[in-house]
């Protein structure tokens, strides 16, 4: 008996380990197969199930491969059934004599960001399909409710059949109109991987699986900046990983990171990339990359050049006036030598009452910090109680329920 349970859960990590690195490449091929999203979708996660009831039995070599065979063949299943095919199925179109490619992913992000979709559905739709992410993960990125992430959803699948929307790269002559939307996505997909939902403070399947787009995007568009600029960015925030856990499992912020931890090799390559990028213009991601550049090119935190970083925030504010850019170059500011406190701290009682914000538990741990050393603990606890409801990632709620301790 001891064993089975042994073995149930080495299966169990098996599978859901490979739902991680797999799901988006086995849902793209069966995309290919069946032109239909739903089905698609239906079959992957068939064939997901259907691993855990026969694995057990043995774990496959390659487990991707025997999952995408697995899914395909439950399509092709339900192909055959379908007596009025050609009627039914949505007309996601396969350019003929095409082979599978890496780059099957790539197309699936194409599919999901047509301009013919609302921007906010894209994005869902591209976190759902390309991460498989569930709804309420959705959200919890997005910044929205569960019921309004599967709208999107729903809404976004329905358009992309009805439209006809192929499954395709782009031509040279679209790409630029695609390019932004398909970027913001991709660092949304690090974003969610970055501080995950659950125990685990990263997910480095997203990471990962970021970064091998933002590869591929710049490879795609080789003589656009911003390509270039998303993967220096992100190849830096990469680079700062190992260091953001302590050897006990908790939170360290980039203040108290051991840079000698710090991975040389991806910090060369992201200041690189990011320094090319910024020679050849201004965009909202060459702006963000310059910001993570000055912070790892800087000989520690106290060292960083906190004015250089508000600069870039203003610059990111013309171009790109969000509330969450409102909010790190309000906390930036806050670190600026001499800065007015009370004034950050009235910019972000302002931003409090942005819609967008309402569940962003930064907004209250980024107040919780500056009523601390403005030496007011009492209202630092209130945000810091409000920041720890907020927060979905168990790592960083350890951390801060840390920080309310201290105050008392």
């Amino acid at each position: 008996m001891g064993e089975q349970v042994t073995e149930a859960v080495e299966v169990t990590r098996v599978v859901d380990q490979a739902h991680r690195e797999c799901w988006s490449t086995v849902l793209a091929s069966v995309v290919r197969l069946t032109r239909d999203l739903d089905l698609a979708e239906d079959c992957t996660q068939d064939a997901f199930v259907r691993a855990l009831r026969t694995w057990p039995d043995g774990i496959p070599d390659n487990p991707g491969g025997w999952l995408t065979t697995v899914a395909r063949r439950l399509a092709l299943d339900l192909l055959r059934r379908e007596t009025n095919l050609r009627r039914k199925l949505p007309l996601l179109v396969e350019e003929p004599g095409e082979v599978e490619q890496p780059t099957d992913p790539l197309r699936l992000v194409f599919t999901c960001c047509h301009p013919a979709l609302a921007r906010e559905s894209q994005v869902a739709l591209t976190l759902r399909l390309i991460c498989g992410l569930t709804t309420r993960e959705v959200a919890a990125v997005l910044l929205i409710s569960e019921a309004t992430a599967a709208a999107r959803i729903t809404r976004a699948k329905k358009k992309i059949a009805a439209a006809g929307i192929p499954y395709r790269i782009p031509a040279d002559h679209e790409l630029p109109e695609r390019m932004d939307v398909v970027l913001t996505v991709v660092h949304l997909v690090y974003t969610a991987g970055y501080v995950a939902t659950g125990a685990e403070l990263t997910r480095t399947d997203l990471t990962g699986r970021a970064i091998e787009l933002a590869r591929l995007l710049q490879r795609l568009m080789p003589d656009e900046p911003e390509p270039q600029a998303l993967l220096g960015l992100l190849l830096m925030t990469e680079a700062r990983g190992d260091a953001r856990v302590s050897a006990d499992g908790e939170l360290v912020l980039l203040a108290d990171q051991d840079r000698s931890r710090w991975d040389g090799k991806l910090l060369a390559e992201g200041v690189s990339r990011a320094t090319a990028a910024l020679r050849r213009g201004y965009g909202r991601f060459a702006l963000q990359a310059a910001v993570a550049g000055l912070h790892v090119t800087a000989p520690s935190w106290e060292e960083t050049d906190w004015q250089q970083v508000v600069r870039m925030y203003d610059a990111m504010m013309l171009s790109w006036p969000t509330p969450i850019v409102a909010l790190n170059r309000a906390a930036a500011h806050s670190l600026v030598p001499g800065a007015d406190l009370e004034a950050v701290l009235a910019e972000l009682e302002t931003l409090a009452k942005e819609p967008a914000l309402a569940s962003y538990a930064y907004l209250p741990a980024t107040r919780a910090d500056i009523l601390t050393r403005l030496n007011r603990p009492t209202e630092a606890a209130r945000c810091y109680e409000l920041a720890i409801r907020l927060t979905a990632n168990e790592t960083e709620r350890r951390f801060l329920t840390n920080r309310l301790s201290s105050l008392e």
